[in-house]
């Protein structure tokens, strides 16, 4: 018997919102066709999807991608352009219904390949009841001479982490997720490189980073991920669910994650830490201003297959700001404004509004084809940054040489 398939970004909250989106919409629609969800891994996702052309040769009716794909799935021509089915039937409020900065990664030479599903920019995420400890307050204002508060700069990022390293307790300064997947160092980088004013691109909108804030940027990310004072010890083991879970489960005071992190700390049964978690925009260079990552989740159809109308009519439902809702209660991240404003999911996830302000300082990665290879050069370089002594401005110089010979 034929069957309807998605190919899913394994997390539990997006598994379970899946299932149950699917479930009311076959029941409300009639539909008896059975739909086979395979969950994977990061990796795994972008090969079974996009370099094994799962979406092209209708191996997948419907796939989660993130953005940082999406222009290479819109280039391989592996995902629908869902513009015609927009102009005849919108979803729910749309585009109105989302802030600008989801909308705009998808769109690519007047085309619009995927619809907004997660989200939930890089924050500085931290235990509030430690940082307004009356003791904690005394004992640090006496250590550092100077109020604690969560860090505006690296330096008192740094102070802070190594103040709240408590080993013997499972309480460790922050936790990083430096698990080579092409992704979290990658972004870590970024967020290190931009807080300092730097920038991935040079004045001809090429990639550069071989100069002094991509120095400043590594010297200091290889420091804190080996400080044994201040990171939790398994941070090198971790992924973003990983130290997300750790985080959770009460083992740091700060973590730089992404916004759903946060947010799973109040919805999941393992949290010890509900009601004792808040966000900040992230430490950044006295002289520059904060920034944050905006990566994004979407639903897109793939352009094999089968059953277009049928995925989109589910993408629709799967939108709508009920939708958007339910994901968000599972420890998902909806997109929509209504639910970054709904009064329920402020009670539940007290910081829930922040969102808004962490896309305004939220910035985005370059669009172009080459992306993911630049992407695993990256990786590399900050893994060996951590792993050996090589000096960090031949390891940046070594890594532009390679993304050099991707652009000529």
């Amino acid at each position: 018997m034929e069957k309807f398939r998605i190919a899913v970004r394994k997390f539990d909250p997006f598994e379970s919102t899946l299932q149950k989106l699917w479930d009311t919409f076959c029941l409300q629609n009639n539909i008896e066709i059975e739909a086979e969800m395979i969950p994977y891994e990061l990796h795994n996702l972008y090969v079974e999807t996009i370099a094994k052309k799962g979406l092209e040769n209708g191996n997948w009716d419907i796939a989660h991608l993130n953005t940082d794909w999406i222009f290479d799935a819109a280039n391989e021509k592996a995902v629908l352009d869902l513009t015609s089915f927009i102009t005849e039937n919108p979803p729910e409020n749309y585009p109105d219904g989302w802030h600008n900065s989801l909308l705009h990664l998808q769109q690519i030479d007047n085309g619009t390949y995927g619809l907004p599903f997660h989200d939930g920019p890089e924050c500085l995420i931290f235990r509030k009841d430690l940082f307004e400890n009356p003791l904690e307050k005394e004992n640090f204002k006496k250590q550092f001479g100077y109020e604690l508060h969560p860090p505006e700069n690296w330096e008192e990022f740094s102070q802070i982490a190594s103040f709240f390293n408590r080993p013997e307790e499972n309480l460790y300064g922050a936790v990083f997720a430096n698990f080579p997947d092409g992704h979290n160092m990658v972004f870590d980088f970024c967020l290190q490189l931009w807080t300092r004013g730097g920038s991935l691109l040079n004045e001809h909108n090429q990639i550069n980073i071989n100069h002094i804030e991509a120095v400043q940027a590594l010297d200091f990310y290889r420091n804190i991920v080996n400080n044994d004072n201040a990171v939790h010890p398994k941070s090198k083991k971790f992924g973003s669910v990983e130290a997300g879970l750790a985080f959770a489960e009460g083992q740091a005071a700060m973590a730089i994650n992404w916004f759903g992190f946060a947010s799973m700390c109040e919805v999941i049964d393992e949290s010890k830490v509900k009601g004792k978690v808040d966000i900040a925009a992230l430490p950044h260079d006295p002289n520059h201003k904060t920034a944050s990552l905006n990566v994004y989740w979407l639903y897109t159809i793939g352009s094999g297959s089968k059953h277009q109308k049928l995925a989109y009519d589910f993408l629709r439902f799967a939108t709508t700001a009920e939708s958007d809702k339910l994901l968000t209660t599972e420890g998902g991240i909806g997109c929509r404004k209504s639910t970054w404003k709904d009064d329920e999911i402020n009670k539940l996830i007290p910081y829930y509004h922040k969102l808004e302000m962490l896309h305004e300082n939220a910035l985005t990665l370059p669009q172009t084809p080459i992306w993911p290879k630049v992407a695993e050069l990256i990786d590399q370089m900050v893994l060996k940054a951590i792993e050996t002594d090589i000096s960090t401005e031949k390891l940046l110089q070594e890594t532009q040489k390679a993304i050099q010979k991707l652009q000529n």
